[in-house]
């Protein structure tokens, strides 16, 4: 719905000659409320914060939480509920000094002793967070997780009702960035403890940000309306929002050139030039720290066999793939870790990025002869899962041709996106799938950590390997940053030549979005918030 403009003289009239309090309701009942309709591409799969793995609900937690720090319209870290923070002096001990205003959405206070709780519940192991890793960073938190160590001696505690004291296992660069992540969202804890399971439905979730959740209809429409509780929410324009489900880009684009949708997070990479042609400024295209890749489950033959991954791997032509499939919104990936860290220096690249094409194909077979697949030996059977979209069985169709090259037969299997993504959270087996990555926090460490052996619910490819968790360590404990960037790389050369997650390209993110949407702004970590969007009248 849409902002209307000015009422008429003669409504101007009518509603002089009506008493104060019935001018108020027609002025409300009069008033299009502004509603943010968002295309997405599919139902969070949970809005509990310590259940989310996906980007849908990492956007809608957004909107109904708000952690010690936020992002503002273009991604950097600003204050949230805490309104400033310290560091000792060795960078192990942070004091957050919490904003006195900020309030629950039944009107409760929110005090440090709700970050301790949330804190504690993620790492507990009855918990099942299977984002619980990223937050290792808290001392003894990774000891918690496993099951050594009880709850209550987790590195974070309350000084008072606005004072946190979180101390970490050793100084990390990048903790403020991750306190941004929906893991490390407050909760609100008699809600949660009175409910259980349930305390996200609509009827009993409290939430602190923004927005609180007023209906969820999967498969139709999840409706957030705005929370008058939250303490800046003085300055949300935006009367709620509304998330639409929308996994087929092509009615994506239809609805959103209807005028159904505001925004969309996707177009359809056939349709590309069509709309560059025709939506012009609409279509905002910006570079994304996420990378696109197919997983090899590593747990079955032959993809247990480096040779074959490698095989492939060195058969696609990322090229194609990026202007031919993808039509220029997507840029040709090599390594794991996409361009753009600051801290990590230029991408690292497979060994073999700069042979031709013809001499990498001569070189897959001859790997996969080895491995006892081709010429005299057995026929290789690929099944690739994709979540349904046009632009992923393009890329699964283009890439199951390239390796017809090699003798392989290759069949896909495209199920919709929450069918897709719980197959793999609950580990079925497959020969390959879709995957991909976007960064919750700026740091090579944040797309490393899914080979780690120990990170079992989002290892999608099941990859083990000694040598690689140590080096891993090595960077999780390494102070200087030099040397941790040494040890990073050195781990992703490792993976590059393993191959368990065979990167195709690197991210663009490509979104429709309207020009009556004020205060949408792209950035690289693709986060976009209700809180500063406001919808232009008629």
């Amino acid at each position: 719905m849409r902002a209307t403009g000015s009422f008429s003289t003669a409504a101007r009239l009518v509603l002089l000659l009506l008493p104060a309090w019935l001018v108020a309701s027609q002025f409300d009942e009069l008033r299009a409320e502004m509603i943010w309709r968002r295309g997405a591409l599919a139902d969070p799969g949970s809005l509990d914060p310590h259940k989310g793995t996906k980007v849908i609900e990492s956007d809608v937690l957004d909107e109904l939480f708000e952690g010690l720090v936020t992002r503002d319209a273009r991604g950097a870290i600003v204050p949230g509920v805490a309104r400033s923070w310290t560091e000792s002096a060795d960078g192990a001990i942070y004091t957050f000094h919490l904003r006195e205003d900020a309030r629950w959405s039944n009107g409760d206070k929110v005090v440090a002793e709700d970050f301790v709780y949330a804190f504690r519940r993620l790492m507990a192991p009855a918990t099942g967070a299977p984002y619980a890793n990223i937050l290792y960073t808290l001392k003894n938190a990774e000891k918690i997780n496993k099951g050594r160590l009880p709850v209550e001696s987790l590195g974070a505690r309350a000084l008072g009702e606005a004072t946190l004291e979180i101390t970490l296992e050793r100084p990390a660069r990048y903790f403020i960035d991750q306190l941004a992540h929906m893991t490390a969202l407050p909760l609100h804890r008699a809600s949660v403890e009175a409910y259980g399971a349930d305390f996200v439905r609509p009827a009993h979730i409290v939430t602190n940000g923004p927005f609180r959740l007023k209906a969820f209809t999967p498969n139709d429409q999840l409706v957030l309306a705005k929370n008058p509780y939250f303490h800046d929410a003085a300055q949300v324009a935006l009367d709620g929002e509304i998330f639409i489900p929308i996994e087929d880009r092509a009615a994506g684009l239809r609805r959103f050139m209807a005028g159904e949708i505001y925004s969309y997070d996707d177009v359809p990479a056939e349709q590309l030039a069509f709309v560059r042609a025709h939506l012009g400024a609409q279509l905002r295209i910006a570079p994304s720290l996420a990378s696109y890749f197919y997983v090899f489950d590593t747990r079955r033959e032959p993809f247990n066999d480096r040779r074959v991954r490698q095989a492939l791997s060195m058969a696609v032509d990322r090229e194609f793939l990026a202007e031919k499939i993808w039509r220029g919104a997507m840029e040709p990936a090599y390594g794991f870790v996409p361009p753009g860290i600051s801290s990590y220096g230029p991408p690292c690249a497979v060994a073999w990025k700069s042979t031709s094409l013809f001499d990498r194909e001569d070189e897959a077979k001859r790997l996969l002869r080895e491995a006892g697949f081709g010429e005299g030996g057995r026929k290789l059977e690929v099944e690739i899962r994709f979540n349904n979209s046009e632009n992923h069985r393009a890329t699964a169709v283009a890439i199951a041709d390239m390796w017809k090259t090699l003798g392989v037969e290759t069949r896909l299997l495209g199920t919709d996106a929450a069918s897709h993504y719980a197959f793999m959270r609950e580990k079925g087996a497959f020969d390959v799938a879709r995957s991909g990555w976007f960064a919750d926090y700026p740091d090579a460490q944040n797309f490393l950590f899914l080979a780690e052996s120990d990170n079992k619910s989002l290892n999608s490819s099941n990859f083990s390997n000694a040598a690689y968790d140590a080096l891993m360590r090595e960077a999780t404990t390494e102070p200087s940053p030099e040397r941790r960037r040494r040890f990073l790389r050195e781990a992703e050369a490792l993976l590059l030549d393993e191959q368990p997650y065979l990167v195709l390209l690197t991210y663009k993110s490509a979104y429709l979005v309207s020009t009556k949407l004020r205060g949408w702004e792209p950035n690289a970590l693709a986060a976009h918030y209700g809180r500063y969007v406001s919808i232009a009248p008629d």
